[in-house]
């Protein structure tokens, strides 16, 4: 069985300029079919407030729903990295984020994730000294949909820029292994990219970033209205394994994304 990844096979991965892929998985099932077509990462995102629950947003998401699904992750026993969410409000302290991020850990969760910027370093340095490795969520914050007036893109405006590059800076120094940045614009992922030592994970950030995160649904084609950084990698798959194996290729050969896919 091959070894599972670690944060020092990301890292390589990046000094090598070896793109690598995150795909999300809520169940044992889909964990194994995403490790077994050759992801480097199984998110199990509190998207699944919205895929599965049938919620309009993230924010209703419970610690116990992802600790649920955490533990089903993992017991399919993916050679993937697992990384579970923080869901809404589960981290407003550090002294909360332990306690959740603790669940989470117990359960089969090798890193959590949470959405925010400099607010979290000292949670995310306390997270760390105690053996919680943390990927840090910038850009659009899905569990901040409320105050945000809806789903945007950020860091358009040199302003939201600057606060943006700032603040993964910062995050990186407080000792965040991974970085995500969701809905920004393409030359401005790509600049933190090579600005960080730490990986970076996009998703709507153009083809810059280290590495591309789907959710599930969206590159199956199941989602209703999709964003348009989602590509329906069903179409001309014979099954769910190839659409996901076309996935793993795309990211890693660069055929994804494109222009199409990004935001300027």
């Amino acid at each position: 069985m091959p070894d599972r990844i670690t944060t020092s096979k990301l890292e390589a991965m990046k000094a090598a300029g070896e793109k690598f892929v995150m795909v999300t998985a809520y169940d044992a099932t889909f964990a194994r079919l995403v490790s077994d077509a050759g992801a480097e990462c199984i998110l199990v995102g509190d998207s699944l407030g919205m895929v599965l629950q049938g919620h309009d947003t993230t924010v209703p998401v419970s610690l116990d729903a992802m600790v649920y699904h955490t533990e089903s992750v993992a017991r399919a026993r993916p050679t993937s990295m697992i990384v579970s969410d923080l869901p809404f409000m589960t981290y407003s302290s550090p002294e909360v984020a332990l306690t959740a991020s603790m669940e989470l850990m117990q359960k089969g969760a090798q890193m959590v994730k949470l959405e925010g910027g400099t607010w979290l370093s000292e949670t995310i340095h306390q997270l760390v000294q105690r053996g919680i490795p943390v990927c840090a969520h910038l850009g659009l914050t899905p569990q901040s949909v409320n105050v945000f007036g809806g789903y945007r893109v950020m860091g358009r405006t040199p302003k939201e820029a600057k606060s943006i590059l700032a603040d993964a800076v910062e995050i990186q120094d407080a000792g965040a292994s991974i970085l995500l940045l969701e809905c920004v614009p393409e030359k401005l992922a790509a600049d933190i990219s090579s600005k960080l030592d730490i990986p970076v994970i996009g998703i709507g950030a153009g083809a810059g970033t280290d590495a591309q995160v789907l959710v599930l649904h969206d590159l199956l084609g199941l989602t209703e209205k999709p964003a348009r950084f989602v590509e329906n990698f069903m179409t001309g798959a014979d099954s769910i394994q190839d659409a996901l194996a076309a996935f793993v290729k795309a990211v890693k050969d660069g055929s994804y994304p494109q222009e199409q896919h990004t935001y300027q």
